[in-house]
């Protein structure tokens, strides 16, 4: 399935999740506006205090910003999802967070197929993501980076989050994208 299109039409994201769509475009006056005017052109009234949007309203939404912005504001508006998202409450290290972005995906989205989240891992500091969802690469791979910095601990020096260029993608009518998520951990002394 090509990224824009839901699985499903009866498929719900939740407020808080598209509130990192505007978070994500920036604190600039301008582009939150652009922002907002996008998701609104599209259904999306983000000050009426409805708790639930369409997902092709929102997919919609990403699919002009990807036009008129570029992939990097969808990387952006990805990385600030875990901000606002919905997480299970034991998650207390990279590792379960990496392993719960399915759980995480499901709390976030109601009445349908919705996609999945794989996370299988290679050793103590990589993982293979395997992201099945109608939602864009770059934003899938600021999701991840994001989950990232919100979860790591003191121990983590550093993380990489890498699209695998060699997998089918989204991008080009897969229905899935492939991700490499390798992290340092400093040495205890």
């Amino acid at each position: 399935m090509p990224e824009f299109t839901a699985f499903s039409p009866n498929v719900k994201v939740n407020r808080q999740t598209i509130l990192a769509l505007v978070n994500g475009m920036g604190s600039i006056g301008i582009f939150k506006k652009m922002a907002l005017d996008a998701l609104k052109t599209n259904g999306i009234e983000l000050l009426k205090s409805q708790e639930w949007y369409p997902q092709q309203a929102w997919l919609n939404t990403f699919n002009y910003i990807a036009k008129e912005m570029g992939p990097q504001t969808l990387f952006q508006i990805g990385k600030k999802v875990p901000e606002n998202a919905k997480f299970p409450p034991h998650i207390k290290s990279l590792e379960e967070a990496l392993n719960s972005i399915d759980v995480t995906h499901h709390l976030n989205h109601k009445d349908g197929e919705i996609g999945h989240y794989d996370s299988m891992f290679v050793n103590d500091s990589k993982a293979v993501i395997i992201s099945n969802n109608p939602y864009p690469c770059e934003f899938d791979r600021g999701i991840i980076e994001g989950i990232c910095h919100k979860f790591k601990t003191k121990n983590t020096a550093f993380f990489v989050v890498e699209h695998d260029d060699k997998q089918p993608c989204r991008r080009n009518g897969a229905y899935s994208c492939t991700y490499f998520v390798s992290w340092v951990n400093r040495f205890k002394r």
